[in-house]
């Protein structure tokens, strides 16, 4: 029930039905217990139309036939509302000038989030606000591609942000390619840590040729389809290509990747213009004038504020900066995203209840989620999650790459392995990119080095032989991982390492911080093969004094450390030279 539905838009304001509550510091939608209002709309006329005057006549207070009218009061919105007295009696609307208690309200705190793909800032909305905010949603059963039960507060987690180059909505049809199915255009990795104080933006170029999986896709009578994948193709088909859904880009994104994706938030054009709108413009800057004919950007040098149709064409423009290729369209987009990011959680949109309105209604409209995350409950949670990061210790980043070797002209790229390997593996051990975090990694290292002697003993206990992996035994305890993580790592052990003499124990005694590999000194070549399979550290090895029997198994523990099977615990604590970042705090110039 939105104003449009009853062509009175241009007669309201919903910021208008905001109160600022002195007790709280929140802004509140009013609620009316008036039964002749039970029917209105959540964001109802500000004044009442000028046919409805004769009504008035009869009303306790009104004027008399022919005396000058008395201005009508705000049409209060559905809902009960302690205080209110008689119509037309004390202060207007009858509320009084205590609070007599408080006010019955249901309402809706929506608190942090990003650009087009989570809701930064926060907003409260009234029950039947926050119903018509789920209608706006749009939810795709993407099956196992995600995780089924939303995300864990003590895990990290991974969101896919795909922006699809699909015309639909009005005003989209003239960019060219106006019957695309709607691509991968843009597809970002969002990589939340653990601990929720950093974050990561990988974001994944659309001309990188990979493979794309088989994709099983839910259809509209309920039936799956199971698409065939494909080989060397471009990534950006991994969506909308013969019927695939953004379950298919989750998938192609792990397979390139190894990172499972929890869940994804897609947008369309729409999503740049309205968001943008909503927040009052987003802050860019240019080092040199710009006159795109084929994005239609036209700007001076130096800074401006962009919002609808030239927000769009800042970020879609792939002339107007840099070589002109895709990978520098990247950069501009992040610059964009960090600058709007900045401007969502400023305070000038924190304390408007206006541009909450304005950006709610913009960011559910223009939004897919998965099921997972497919409700406002689930976003707010999600939102609770995102809040507290700062941006400064939000990195964005771009999967290196190289240009493709097979191509005489240059269209395409591939993965560049030497800096994607361990930029992936520090993703995947979730160790953040943001100079904070460096700062104090080097901190740690310098306390690392005080204790040189001691490293370098404990380093020595990885060198030497290694045994064959039939001949490794080890018994393997739970020991603060996430749930099933001995199970999984026995299958992954026995099924890809070939160490069919493992055991799962179950959950050990006790929970310990740091996994633990546990051997007699006659089973250091056990050891060591089995810390080179797992990627443990020099530390998680722990040696004993007396030698083991032939049949006696080693014991593993996996701690709170522990990621996951197959992921390394040795990640790189620093990522590799020439990869690309920006943090999210930082505004920068394109060129």
């Amino acid at each position: 029930m939105d104003a449009q539905s009853r062509g009175r838009a241009d007669e309201i304001d919903p910021a208008d039905q905001w109160v600022l509550n002195p007790r709280t510091g929140n802004y509140e939608l009013q609620l009316d217990h008036s039964p002749a209002q039970a029917q209105a709309s959540v964001a109802a006329p500000r004044r009442a139309p000028s046919d409805q005057a004769p009504r008035q006549a009869g009303r306790r207070g009104a004027p008399a036939p022919g005396a000058p009218a008395a201005p009508s009061p705000s049409p209060a919105v559905p809902g009960p509302r302690r205080g209110d007295g008689p119509p037309g009696g004390g202060r207007r609307g009858g509320r009084s000038r205590k609070d007599g208690g408080g006010r019955k309200k249901k309402v809706l705190v929506i608190t942090g989030a990003t650009l087009a793909f989570l809701l930064v800032g926060g907003s409260v909305a009234a029950y039947l606000y926050y119903e018509h905010l789920n209608g706006n949603l749009n939810v795709t059963d993407v099956g196992d591609a995600g995780t089924s039960g939303g995300f864990k507060k003590d895990q990290a987690f991974n969101i896919l942000v795909i922006g699809t180059d699909k015309r639909s909505g009005e005003g989209n049809e003239g960019y060219g390619d106006s019957g695309s199915v709607g691509h991968a255009d843009t597809t970002i990795l969002f990589h939340v840590s653990k601990d929720r104080s950093n974050a990561t933006a990988l974001s994944i170029p659309r001309d990188l040729i990979t493979n794309v999986p088989s994709c099983p896709t839910k259809q509209p009578d309920g039936t799956t389809k199971n698409i065939p994948g494909e080989r060397g193709v471009r990534f950006n088909t991994s969506l909308g290509q013969a019927g695939r859904d953004p379950g298919c880009t989750m998938r192609t994104v792990k397979e390139i990747t190894g990172i499972q994706i929890d869940h994804f938030m897609m947008a369309d054009f729409n999503a740049v213009k309205n968001l943008s709108t909503a927040v009052g413009g987003v802050p860019v800057c240019v080092e040199k004038a710009v006159d795109d004919e084929d994005s239609k950007l036209k700007l001076s040098a130096g800074e401006h504020r962009l919002e609808g149709e030239q927000a769009l064409a800042f970020v879609r423009t792939r002339h107007a900066f840099g070589n002109e290729s895709d990978l520098d369209r990247i950069k501009t987009q992040q610059q964009f995203l960090g600058s709007m990011m900045r401007e969502m959680k400023s305070k000038q949109t924190l304390t408007s209840p206006k541009k909450f309105f304005s950006l709610a209604e913009a960011a559910t409209k223009s939004l897919s989620v998965d099921s997972g995350i497919g409700s406002i409950d689930k976003l707010t949670d999600l939102a609770g999650e995102l809040k507290d990061i700062d941006l400064k210790n939000i990195t964005f980043t771009t999967l290196p790459v190289l240009d493709n070797p097979a191509e005489k002209v240059k269209a395409t790229v591939v993965v560049n392995p030497a800096q994607a390997d361990p930029l992936l593996q520090m993703i995947r051990g979730d160790v953040s990119l943001t100079e904070v975090e460096q700062k104090e990694q080097a901190a740690k290292d310098a306390a690392d080095a005080a204790n040189a002697e001691e490293k370098n003993k404990q380093d020595a206990l990885l060198q030497g032989n290694r045994a064959p992996a039939k001949d490794v035994r080890v018994d393997i305890y739970n020991g603060g991982g996430p749930a099933g993580s001995a199970s999984g790592t026995l299958t992954w052990l026995q099924n890809t390492k070939g160490v069919s003499k493992a055991s799962n124990r179950g959950n050990a005694p006790a929970k310990v911080p740091t996994t633990q590999l546990e051997y007699a000194p006659n089973q250091a070549d056990q050891a060591r093969a089995l810390a080179d399979m797992m990627g443990l550290p020099a530390s998680a090895l722990k040696p004993g004094t007396a030698d083991a029997s032939a049949k006696t198994p080693m014991k593993l523990t996996l701690g709170a450390d522990f990621k996951g099977a197959g992921v390394s615990q040795t990640a790189p604590q620093k990522a590799p030279e020439g990869v690309q970042r920006v943090e999210a705090d930082k505004a920068i110039c394109a060129k």
